[in-house]
């Protein structure tokens, strides 16, 4: 087998997690943008907010991101998705099976993990980058505040967290959801290595 080849099959995980962010941008942008706007609201992005608001938009947020684990864990089915999780968590006999796969693929498998994660390291930086570039370095923050869009008791951050949560959460999320599907060899087999 090829260098090329190799690694290409080495990174398997990491091709999976963006071709399923690719193939379902749509929805997993859609819950993205719900989170990202509550946490926006959460940092005054829009002015003060009650402390029930924030209770209850922190659960719309991390309601929208454990739907987008959920829904890369089924592989965009969320009943699978659930009855994955709750399997782990309810069924012993499935959770011994899967934690046994689980350290054998870890034991064959070190390099290609080592290399995924090598792999998703560079992208959530590359992501982080550029969210902190349009933070910081562009005019984004003051133009906003300038055109009353965003509160004057906003901070960048609201700005960053908002970008965040349509980036690179989501994408840690689906690469985390295809992790454990890998462990337990359930991560679906490429046709073809194609962008």
């Amino acid at each position: 087998m090829t260098t090329p080849l190799k690694l290409l099959t080495s990174l398997d995980w990491t091709i999976q997690t963006v071709r399923f962010f690719k193939n379902h941008f749509l929805f997993i942008f859609g819950l993205g943008l719900i989170a990202a706007f509550g946490r926006a609201i959460q940092l005054k992005a829009f002015g003060p907010i009650s402390p029930v608001s924030h209770t209850l938009l922190e659960i719309v947020v991390e309601s929208a991101r454990v739907l987008i684990f959920v829904y890369a864990l089924g592989l965009t089915h969320i009943k699978t998705g659930i009855v994955r999780l709750s399997q782990l968590i309810t069924n012993k006999q499935s959770r011994k099976q899967n934690w046994r796969l689980a350290i054998q693929k870890m034991r064959d498998k070190w390099p290609s993990l080592l290399i995924n994660l090598l792999a998703f390291s560079l992208i959530a930086l590359l992501f982080n980058k550029l969210i902190n570039h349009i933070a910081y370095e562009t005019c984004l923050y003051i133009t906003l505040k300038a055109r009353e869009i965003i509160s004057s008791q906003s901070s960048e951050w609201a700005i960053i967290l908002f970008f965040k949560n349509i980036s690179v959460i989501p994408f840690t999320l689906v690469f985390n959801a295809l992790f454990c599907l890998w462990l337990v060899n359930r991560l679906p087999k490429p046709v073809a290595f194609r962008g």
